[in-house]
């Protein structure tokens, strides 16, 4: 079904704002800027090592196999999924069906948002967590001490498509994107159903992805004089199933696995997937969300378009009670059930740590 659209003139969004607004942008682009506010730094730990892992140790996912294979490729990519799931909490999408030229545009459109001056920005800056389109810089500026290098859009795009009027053409490729990215998350979803021994359609029916939320978020990260020193995003775990990512060809992604920091490299033309919270809660911790950050970089901006699948907002998100019932005996139930509005209010409305939000959700082990 087609997503039902809703144009918003930002005098119509959002009547009253501030006649001021900061961005990263205006601050990296700062003549001589040598050196960074000490409001943005922050302290780097000396235990927070990188590491390397072997080419070819993420998980990569061939989606054409998940839709259109043989039964035998299908029941492989669906086992590959499941250890991805559970090993990573995150792979690659590779063969996705969603044109090479639709990512290039979609990238270019946001950049050409984040190019606007300043004043027209603000007219989307957006005033609660749950506005349909918010534009702004850091993560939550109002509760923070020391902030993060990065600007902002984001956008409610399905059940109801939102989108900022400008620039030209940015709504019609959002869109279009949204609906293409959408259909590959549903057809992840279905796989990762099935492999955790629940039908298909289970995550979709149950928790009504027809009207599931799918949020838009393109960030920039703007060059930095002391990169070592800044942060694009904390380390945090994504509420919802999965976010799909894209980035502009630079690097500054990381994830954790096994404790320990990972750089990420994309592979062309490939989705970065990430597991959410609300696939940890329903799979009642088999598979885990994955914390991962965003760096920043001294000589290249870095544009990443994330888009996140959720359930419905009225949707409670529990464990499966099929996952919980066994022939050696029944499992406990390891999170409590919170609807996605309020799990995604309290996040958005607090500092990113960790999986702290997840943390209030789940049950402390007897």
């Amino acid at each position: 079904m087609a997503a039902e659209t809703a144009s918003l003139l930002p005098s119509q969004a959002f009547p009253s704002q501030p006649t001021k607004i900061t961005s990263i942008k205006t601050l990296a682009e700062s003549p001589g800027l040598t050196s960074i506010p000490a409001t943005y730094t922050f302290t780097p730990d000396l235990h927070d090592h990188v590491t390397c892992v072997p080419e070819g140790s993420i998980p990569v996912i061939d989606y054409s196999l998940l839709i259109s294979g043989t039964p035998d490729q299908r029941s492989k990519i669906v086992h590959e999924l499941g250890r991805a799931c559970q090993d990573w909490g995150f792979f690659m999408v590779i063969n996705h069906g969603v044109p090479e030229n639709l990512l290039s545009s979609i990238l270019d459109g946001c950049k050409g948002f984040f190019d606007l001056p300043e004043e027209e920005k603000q007219e989307f800056k957006g005033n609660h967590v749950l506005d349909p389109i918010r534009s702004g810089t850091s993560f939550n500026v109002s509760v923070e001490k020391a902030f993060y290098w990065r600007d902002f859009l984001k956008v409610f795009v399905h059940p109801v498509f939102y989108s900022p009027t400008r620039p030209a053409g940015l709504s019609e490729i959002s869109l279009e994107y949204s609906r293409r990215v959408r259909e590959v998350a549903r057809g992840l979803l279905k796989g990762i159903s099935e492999s955790l021994g629940l039908e298909g359609s289970y995550i979709d029916k149950a928790l009504n992805l027809e009207q599931g939320k799918q949020i838009f978020i393109a960030n920039l990260y703007p060059t930095c004089p002391q990169p070592e020193l800044a942060m694009g995003m904390p380390p945090h775990s994504d509420h919802g199933f999965l976010t799909l990512l894209i980035q502009n060809g630079i690097g500054g992604l990381q994830i954790q696995h096994k404790g320990k920091w990972v750089d990420v490299g994309a592979l062309p033309n490939s989705f970065l997937v990430n597991t959410g919270d609300h696939l940890e809660i329903l799979s009642n911790g088999r598979y885990k969300s994955v914390l991962h950050r965003a760096m920043v970089n001294r000589k290249a901006t870095r544009i990443s378009i994330a888009m996140a699948h959720g359930p419905s907002l009225d949707s409670v998100v529990s464990p499966a009670p099929e996952l919980l019932v066994s022939s050696i005996g029944n499992e406990p139930a390891a999170y409590v059930g919170m609807k996605y509005k309020d799990y995604l209010e309290l996040q958005q409305s607090n500092k990113l740590d960790g999986k702290s939000c997840l943390d209030r959700v789940r049950i402390p082990a007897v």
